[in-house]
């Protein structure tokens, strides 16, 4: 059986979480509210722009993952070959999200 300061620990981690995404939820839809009632409304993305964010960051992760699986096979050290796989994923994933960027900003024109 766990001790009871494990248990406390996790239970406090738990209603962390939950409460930062209660004020995060309440706040963002506060926003929305008073935007609403001063007439400013945001563009709504229609569906043909709608995913492309997380479809190139995807994208670019699932490149990245693919890149670096080549580093795998080499002899290196494996500190060495952690970070070069971790720093490549992260690469793609940011050219991903900067090619969401320009391919939105292509289809708004």
């Amino acid at each position: 059986m766990e001790s009871t300061g494990d248990i406390l620990v996790m239970t406090s981690f738990v209603i962390g979480i939950v409460l930062i995404v209660f004020i995060l939820a309440r706040y963002n839809y506060l926003i929305k509210k008073a935007m609403i009632e001063r007439g400013l409304t945001q563009g709504l993305s229609d569906a043909k722009t709608r995913y492309i964010d997380v479809g190139c960051l995807v994208l670019g992760l699932g490149i990245g993952m693919l890149v670096s699986s080549f580093f795998t096979q080499l002899d290196l050290d494996e500190g060495t070959m952690e970070l070069i796989v971790w720093g490549i994923i992260l690469i793609f994933g940011g050219l991903g999200v900067i090619g969401a960027h320009f391919l939105r900003k292509r289809m708004e024109k």
